[in-house]
């Protein structure tokens, strides 16, 4: 009995969450100079959030992206720097909601998220860590690799890891690769604030569907903010853990903290809905383009 048009809206904010990504891509391979048109960024984008909802830790995306951008003779360097950008700004959006809440919604956190406000904070505490984790090694790489040597011998000391001499290699040959993302971030500081602005902007789009789920059902009484907000709290609270796509959790969250707003009714089928766009749609939908990816990436490359 869903209003179908808003339903329909719904499906429009996924579109938007995944060209967001497309359009950053595009973006960041022009100041680069590398031209992209925005069709084949589109099927980065879809290729990289199909293999990111079915792999622990949302991990499987980048290196599905690299392989297809190497087909299309992107060099590895080039495709690692602006996919560890890219995810460098998209886990940081998450940092800036669950710390702008923590900060300054203490008010909302005790109203509508306290008997999940733990996992809240773990998930928060995880996405500060990745983040700056990323950024030690991309402005303090003398730093991180001394860390990551000594994290290594320790793990080889308890036998947790053999030795290994090109592992090393490895190590410095990353360390490269982080100089160089350190190197394009202090020379492109304007593309950068594009860059966050737009995953921003997907990111909300993405969990604004959940409005137009409530709206399908002619509820009212919620504002949207508040929907919005407890929508990314959801997501920060969930994108560090090793589920797939958060499945299991995000649905149990969603449970908790909206029944509130759906009421015990319609909890439920808003779930149903709210998971079934934001994630099972997006999932569908990536998973038909990374087809058409498998067989249009690279084809004209190999034929010229």
């Amino acid at each position: 009995e869903a209003d179908w048009h808003y339903l329909m809206l719904a499906v429009c904010c996924v579109l938007l969450f995944i060209c967001g990504q497309a359009a950053v891509i595009w973006i960041m391979m022009h100041s680069l100079h590398r031209n992209q048109n925005m069709g084949k960024c589109m099927l980065y984008s879809f290729t990289g959030y199909f293999f990111c909802s079915i792999t622990p830790f949302a991990s499987g995306g980048p290196p599905m992206q690299i392989y297809y951008m190497k087909k299309e003779k992107i060099p590895i360097p080039v495709s690692t720097l602006v996919l560890m950008i890219v995810t460098i700004t998209y886990k940081m959006v998450l940092v800036v909601i669950g710390l702008g809440l923590m900060i300054f919604g203490r008010g909302f956190i005790r109203t509508h998220m306290y008997d999940i406000c733990h996992i809240f904070y773990l998930g928060t505490g995880l996405n500060v860590f990745c983040v700056s984790s990323m950024l030690l090694l991309v402005f303090h790489p003398v730093l991180a690799r001394s860390i990551l040597v000594k994290g290594m011998e320790l793990l080889e000391k308890i036998h947790l890891m053999r030795y290994k001499s090109t592992r090393i290699e490895k190590l410095n040959a990353s360390m490269d690769q982080y100089h160089a993302t350190a190197v394009y971030l202090k020379d492109h500081i304007m593309v950068l604030v594009n860059v966050f602005a737009i995953t921003l902007f997907q990111r909300f789009a993405l969990f604004t569907a959940t409005w137009f789920v409530y709206k399908a059902f002619g509820l009212s009484g919620t504002n949207a903010f508040v929907i919005i907000l407890l929508q990314s709290v959801i997501s920060v609270s969930v994108d560090m853990l090793p589920l797939p796509g958060g499945m299991g959790i995000s649905e149990k969250l969603f449970s908790m903290i909206f029944e509130p707003v759906f009421g015990s009714a319609l909890l439920i089928p808003g779930m149903i809905l709210s998971r079934g766009l934001g994630y099972y749609t997006e999932l569908l939908i990536s998973a038909i383009f990374t087809i058409v990816a498998n067989f249009t990436i690279g084809r004209n490359v190999k034929k010229g």
